[in-house]
């Protein structure tokens, strides 16, 4: 609100912002609505600034939703495949089936006029903690020129999380699929629904209920978060789930989803991804130059397994991090000149992980 307007300008504002939104028609009506009671109340004196900061809060949200905004679609899978190649090394299996998916969506957008996604299960990666799964997600939206947006579903305990809060309630606000989607400023992202398997007991049947809406094609069409009280057209956004296990997630999602099962990483494998694709980047990332830390190539095995044996690459990329930070803090020190070379080897590798 802008104190230094009278009500009827700012009530003139919200008006004309709902004029340049181009809504849905009839929603538009409601909220001109809207406006107008609150406009009447207000002269009434019956009104109250409260009242007027819901429905501006409301109305600045509904106009900035993407009901006709979305990217343009990158339908190469050669990209797709070089974006996937590039990210990730390995997972061939994993990747084909990707593409292979990926490929009868493109064939359908390319024949759809209006973009919308075809009636597909879900693609669920399924595996264990550090095996590639959200990445590979970002990668898949990277590669098709999407906006890329992620709900963590660990711990989850409402399904009001998801679908948002009345207008009736106080504090109330929309859920988290209507935050992506403003996030994304696009109607098209792709969303990642991550870890399904992990939501509160207490509040899984409810929160499978409206994931089953979410993921079907007949339904999505035309979902309804509380808060905004008004259909969305989800079926342009291309959802992608991960869970560790498929276990707690309802047979009536499971229907929905394509599972795909990642593999565990082999010693040798991790020892590709770690020298890469980890390192280079957590170098950058620390703030370090490349080739300002090396580290012997005897050293991988126990950079690899500093503590036993770990499915994924979290453990690995963890430990290379450790690595970097304490050769970043000696740069910052003055132990070390600001370009200076730290050779990491057998004589002094405890000072950087326990081994």
């Amino acid at each position: 609100m802008d104190s230094n307007l009278p009500m009827d300008a700012q009530i003139q504002k919200l008006s004309e912002k709902i004029k340049t939104a181009q809504l849905p028609i009839d929603l538009a009506e409601k909220v001109n609505d809207m406006l107008l009671l609150l406009q009447t109340s207000l002269k009434s004196g019956a009104g109250t600034f409260t009242d007027y900061e819901n429905i501006s809060n409301y109305i600045n949200l509904i106009t900035s939703l993407p009901f006709n905004t979305e990217t343009s679609d990158s339908l190469d899978l050669n990209n797709v495949k070089m974006t996937l190649d590039k990210n990730h090394y390995g997972l061939n299996t994993v990747k084909n089936e990707i593409l292979e998916y990926l490929s009868s969506l493109i064939l359908n957008l390319n024949k759809n006029k209006d973009n919308s996604m075809v009636k597909a299960p879900i693609l669920c990666l399924v595996g264990l903690v550090g095996t590639g799964k959200t990445t590979l997600a970002s990668s898949v939206a990277e590669a098709l020129g999407r906006k890329y947006e992620r709900i963590p579903f660990g711990g989850m305990g409402d399904s009001l999380t998801l679908r948002g809060q009345s207008r009736a309630y106080p504090d109330a606000e929309p859920g988290e699929i209507i935050k992506k989607l403003l996030h994304a400023k696009s109607k098209n992202p792709v969303i990642l629904l991550d870890e399904l398997d992990r939501v509160d007991d207490k509040a899984r049947a409810d929160i499978m209920g409206v994931l089953v809406e979410l993921l079907d094609s007949e339904q999505n069409k035309g979902f309804t978060d509380h808060y905004v009280d008004y259909p969305f057209d989800l079926s342009h956004v291309l959802f992608i789930a991960t869970a560790n296990n498929t276990t707690n997630i309802s047979t009536a999602v499971l229907d929905r989803l394509e599972i795909i099962q990642m593999p565990s990483y082999t010693d040798e494998e991790k020892k590709i991804i770690a020298k890469d694709y980890l390192f280079p980047k957590i170098l950058k990332d620390s703030g370090l130059n490349p080739g300002q830390v090396v580290i012997d190539e005897n050293l991988w095995p126990n950079i690899i397994r500093p503590l036993g044996y770990d499915s994924g690459t979290r453990s690995l990329e963890r430990t290379i991090e450790g690595i970097c930070r304490r050769v970043a803090r000696m740069a910052v020190e003055g132990k070390i000149q600001q370009n200076g070379v730290v050779a990491i080897n057998a004589q002094n590798i405890r000072e950087f992980i326990s081994v």
